[in-house]
């Protein structure tokens, strides 16, 4: 049975600072751009739609007033939420084409729900060329929440943004997987304190895409399920410059496919956002080609017409050790991975450079919430179609930056 793919729009930019004092970021015609390269039929996907953003308008912000358009994008993300949710709840494999990286915060919010109908956890594989992990603990201000994603969705930061719905943290640090970033990411040393597993790009082409893949399953393996983030900053400057903060040292088109495929080929994942590309810095269209291409080939294994439906599992509690997790077994049900295409990738760029992290974040605990399934759009629903085995019972539930606003 072949899982249908939904692609929904999420053309955001309201988590990114202004190029300039007069223009808006181009994130958010994102969406246009890759639908305008067959994306749709080439998935023989489900149009899901657009969801529209509130306005882009900065105003008076100045720092010290906390995350830029925080209102506008807690709004935002509570549809985007109800609206993942719904795709998820038709049984199919929604597709998020952002937009900046604040929709993670939508999504966060969709898997927090979903976890809670099911009684377990989802985890979050973050692929991104930044740790997103700015926030009060370790800066001096915040301001742009597309910076600041991967710590609002852990629990750090204003409520507004990281507590909607009184949920926090949406994904605990111990289900986060982190793929991708700089050797010497600004942020990787209060990862490491948190104790959220990273695999910086230098390990990353170590040990090969595909095998990353498997080792971000087995970091998860106590989870019932985990979203995927990916930011396209994650490939190097020399092969996608239409980004707002490009940074040497990602890598390349090929091994973003491998990864994707390897991320997807598995019940488990839920689902895949897309964030980050700017078409202004692609007027002729050929980056948006080459995205789509790698989306197309790297989703294969969903719309696949051996691929098995979505399905969340019970969770069973695995040893970890430290920062660095352990996991004893592999992860639950999983089918046998397609071997993967043997492409040797040569490094791209120069060797990055960056300053060490400082401070120490949050805890990021987890509030109480009162919401039971019946409260969660999609809850009780989610949980005939997901969750119902064979026989039709039901399992148990399982226990250079603008003075006044930072670049993402």
């Amino acid at each position: 049975m072949m899982r249908r793919i939904a692609v929904l729009d999420a053309p955001t930019n309201l988590g990114l600072r202004p190029p300039t004092v007069t223009s808006v970021p181009g994130c958010g015609k994102a969406p246009g751009a890759l639908r305008d390269h067959d994306l749709l039929a080439r998935l023989r996907a489900r149009d899901a739609g657009c969801l529209t953003p509130p306005r882009y308008d900065p105003g008076d912000w100045r720092p010290g007033d906390g995350v830029c358009h925080a209102p506008e994008i807690s709004t935002y993300s509570l549809a985007l939420a109800d609206r993942i949710g719904a795709i998820i709840d038709r049984g199919e494999f929604p597709l998020v084409l952002g937009g900046d990286c604040s929709v993670l915060l939508g999504s966060a919010l969709a898997m927090h729900r979903l976890g809670e109908a099911v009684g377990g956890r989802i985890g979050l594989v973050f692929v991104d060329g930044h740790s997103d992990f700015r926030h009060p603990g370790n800066a001096s201000y915040v301001g742009a929440a597309a910076g600041e994603d991967l710590a609002l969705v852990t629990g750090r930061g204003q409520a507004d943004l990281a507590a909607i719905e009184g949920r926090r943290p949406y994904f605990r640090d111990i289900d986060v997987v982190v793929l991708g970033i700089r050797a010497q990411d600004e942020y990787r040393l209060d990862l490491q304190a948190a104790g959220i597993t990273t695999r910086p790009v230098p390990a990353l082409r170590a040990e090969g895409a595909a095998r990353t893949a498997q080792w971000a399953h087995e970091q998860l393996a106590d989870c019932a399920g985990y979203w995927v983030h990916i930011d396209v900053d994650v490939l190097d400057p020399a092969v996608m410059p239409a980004v707002d903060a490009p940074d040497p040292g990602g890598i390349a088109f090929a091994e973003l496919e491998i990864l994707l495929s390897g991320l997807v080929d598995t019940p488990h994942c839920l689902g895949v956002e897309l964030t980050v590309f700017d078409p202004d810095y692609d007027p002729d269209g050929t980056y948006a080609s080459e995205i789509v291409n790698t989306v197309v080939s790297g989703l294969a294994p969903v719309s696949a017409p051996s691929a098995l439906p979505p399905r969340l599992l019970p969770p069973t509690p695995a040893p970890r050790r430290g920062g660095n997790r352990t996991v004893e077994r592999p992860m639950l049900a999983a089918p046998a991975a397609s071997p993967a295409p043997a492409v040797a990738v040569e490094p791209i760029g120069p060797a990055p450079t960056g300053s060490t992290g400082l401070g120490s974040p949050d805890s990021g605990a987890a509030e109480p919430t009162t919401a039971g399934p019946e409260a969660i759009p999609g809850g009780p629903a989610l949980l005939r179609r997901v969750l119902a085995p064979e026989d039709g019972s039901m399992p148990p539930a399982a226990g250079p930056p603008l003075p006044g606003l930072d670049s993402a």
